[in-house]
């Protein structure tokens, strides 16, 4: 069987699981059936399940089968899409390091004013893999290694959109005004005159960090996908992990907070 054809399968069902199980009315019976908590450990668990075996898949093919589009041939429109790229990373890691506090973190229940890399975009990471995933797609030199990346790039729209249509249903206007100043294109909302730039606000000491690992992904780039794909499950997974256990750690400090005021009132 051509390799893209079973990379696109396994991304469909990555993917569709991925935002299925979110969806409105499936959330809602699960979270019925198996509480809040159930609910997020299972997901959890087929999401990294899929992903490994996606990954898995594509490691074992990924030099076989039709050509991909290759665009790195040309010297410019390499150096161009390496760009994109490093400019996805440091958009992946800010938007990791704001996790917790963003409107759309799990177990997040708050709106505030946007801050920090917010203002360049609401999100950071998935807008950080839509270009990573984007450039690498027309990068890759087999068709297979375009199926992989584009499926991350079309996860990442689809997701921050999903996101988005569910919390206007259940904020509702507290967010719908964020999302008026706040734009899912990196940039757009600074351009359009609706938000702007605040440098103290970045953190810029994790953007020299991912300016670093750009650096040291490219020099590893050969060896990424070894011994099954495995350092790139754990990366990613493990990353999600941390991730939601800061989100939820914030919750439980801030839960806190009234108790502690009142025993010291």
């Amino acid at each position: 069987m051509e390799p893209a054809f079973g990379v696109l399968a396994l991304a469909m069902l990555f993917v569709g699981t991925h935002v299925g199980l979110a969806t409105r009315s499936l959330r809602a019976r699960l979270v019925g059936r198996l509480g809040e908590r159930g609910f997020f450990a299972v997901y959890f668990a087929i999401a990294a399940l899929t992903f490994w075996m996606l990954v898995a898949y594509y490691a074992a093919h990924r030099f076989e089968g039709a050509a991909g589009p290759g665009l790195g041939a040309d010297p410019v429109v390499h150096a161009l899409l390496v760009g994109v790229i490093g400019a996805g990373v440091v958009l992946a890691v800010a938007g990791l390091v704001a996790y917790p506090r963003l409107p759309v973190a799990l177990f997040n229940a708050s709106v505030r004013e946007p801050y920090g890399v917010e203002r360049i975009t609401r999100h950071p990471f998935f807008a950080g893999i839509a270009l990573i995933g984007g450039a690498h797609a027309l990068l890759a030199t087999h068709a297979s290694g375009a199926v992989l990346m584009g499926a991350l790039a079309v996860l990442s729209i689809v997701g921050a959109r999903h996101q988005e249509a569910k919390y206007l249903r259940t904020r509702g206007r507290p967010y719908a005004e964020y999302l008026a100043v706040t734009s899912a294109v990196p940039f757009a909302a600074i351009a359009s005159g609706r938000q702007r730039l605040v440098w103290r606000e970045l953190p810029l000491g994790f953007v020299a960090l991912a300016l670093g690992l750009t650096v040291l992904l490219r020099l590893a780039h050969a060896s990424l996908f070894a011994a099954g794909g495995r350092w790139i499950v754990l990366a990613v997974v493990g990353g999600g992990a941390v991730a939601s256990l800061q989100s939820w750690l914030r919750s439980q400090r801030r839960a806190a907070r009234p108790t502690l005021e009142r025993v010291r009132g």
